[in-house]
């Protein structure tokens, strides 16, 4: 639901080169999210990581460097909102999009209120999902270059 004017043509190309894997986290208790998910990055080189419940979603982000969480409000037991304080403390934190069937303004300003990168409606659009992941991707990425170049003046170097 989070528009930014011209998102999908002032993105850099960055996530689309070889070196550049948009890495992504599918959480929810419904398989249809999953295949739904698959079917739409199915032709990118995105790698999409599967979870069904809260504690499958932080040992993946324990594995793996995430980008882009896109999460089912309802996680039966927990919300995204267990999520999302999971990851707070993560050194480079996902983008985290919450997913749902009555996703409205409600939701919408709660979710950004706390922290979440976007909110978008089941059934996916496709174009939706992409322009989410993208934005939310690069939000991840230049955090990640923030972080790199305060360390960097931190330490002098």
């Amino acid at each position: 639901m989070r528009k930014q004017p011209g998102i999908e043509t002032n993105l850099p190309i960055l996530a689309t080169r070889a070196t550049e894997v948009v890495t992504v986290l599918s959480v929810s208790p419904l398989s249809e999210d999953h295949s739904s998910l698959k079917a739409i990055v199915r032709h990118s080189s995105w790698q999409l990581f599967e979870a069904h419940n809260l504690g499958s979603s932080l040992v993946i982000l324990q594995e793996h460097d995430v980008a882009v969480v896109l999460c089912e409000k309802d996680l039966m037991p927990g919300t995204y909102i267990d999520l999302l304080e999971s990851i707070r403390g993560m050194p480079n934190p996902p983008s985290l999009i919450v997913a749902s069937r009555l996703a409205d303004e409600r939701l919408w300003a709660e979710a950004l209120n706390l922290g979440a990168w976007d909110v978008l409606a089941e059934p996916f659009d496709r174009r939706e999902v992409l322009r989410s992941v993208k934005s939310g991707w690069q939000h991840w990425h230049n955090q990640g270059l923030l972080r790199t170049d305060r360390t960097l003046a931190a330490t002098g170097t």
